[in-house]
């Protein structure tokens, strides 16, 4: 069980299989273990890297220095500690703010980057809406799978909603406060001018989180991002509808021949 010193944080990570290495990126309501259903499809023919995010998991951090602005620098200290120059990344929500800004920092190691669910840091009037409804959730039930979601999933689904809520809460839990960080960690159009790396945005038809007015809004002001639309999902595509999820990543990560 691989862990990584950074300053006031310790990072745990897990490898899996070999070949061209992928990285996965959760959200607020995972860890590594939320990406049981990509770990195996992709491990039969990649080198696949999941991480919990300072805070989450594993991954301790010490009261006072939780911010999103490190965590493309704690991504970044994980790939060096497992020996990899250059990998595709494929981010959930929260985890978009690890990879966008990645991918702008240091886009020689970002083969190419896999947005679901999450504008990444960037800030529209849209994704202001969507950060405000967010944080009414946050304050009032916590970090649950029932907005993170699909409206008829919990119904259609109580086992995999049950399991998703399960592995939540094997977190420690952060304030909201420190989720707000999020808000902090914001990429300024400047920063997006000359950015090559090849993006692709998946929106959750359904998504009660960020929408996919939201998405859309944020994946138009990152050059050359395309966006697919995930009929019938809610906010986690990758966790609803894996089998769909994984193909469209797949093809994507190949594409770029990065897989």
């Amino acid at each position: 069980m691989p862990f990584v010193q950074r300053p006031y944080t310790t990072l745990y990570y897990e490898s899996h299989g070999a070949g061209a290495p992928i990285v996965f990126a959760h959200g607020a309501g995972g860890n590594t273990l939320i990406w049981w259903q990509q770990v195996p499809f992709f491990a039969r023919t990649q080198a696949v890297l999941t991480f919990d995010h300072r805070g989450f998991g594993r991954s301790q951090c010490a009261q006072g220095h939780f911010h999103a602005r490190e965590f493309a620098a704690d991504l970044f200290a994980i790939l060096d500690h497992a020996g990899i120059e250059r990998a595709a990344l494929v981010c959930q929500s929260m985890g978009g703010w690890t990879g966008l800004r990645a991918a702008i920092t240091r886009p020689e190691r970002v083969a190419c980057l896999v947005l679901s669910g999450t504008p990444g840091g960037v800030v529209t009037p849209a994704v202001v809406e969507a950060f405000q409804r967010i944080g009414r959730i946050a304050a009032g039930e916590g970090i649950r799978a029932t907005p993170a979601l699909a409206p008829d999933f919990p119904a259609h689904e109580p086992e995999l909603t049950h399991l998703y809520d399960r592995i939540a809460g094997l977190n420690p839990g952060l304030a909201p406060e420190a989720l707000a960080t999020l808000g902090e960690a914001r990429v300024e159009p400047a920063e997006l001018e000359g950015y090559a790396v090849p993006t692709l945005m998946v929106a959750g038809e359904r998504d009660q989180l960020f929408p996919p007015a939201a998405l859309k809004d944020a994946a138009a002001r990152i050059p050359g991002c395309r966006v697919v639309d995930f009929a019938g999902a809610g906010h986690s595509p990758y966790f609803e509808a894996a089998p769909r999820f994984n193909r469209i990543v797949a093809d994507f990560v190949a594409e770029q021949g990065a897989a």
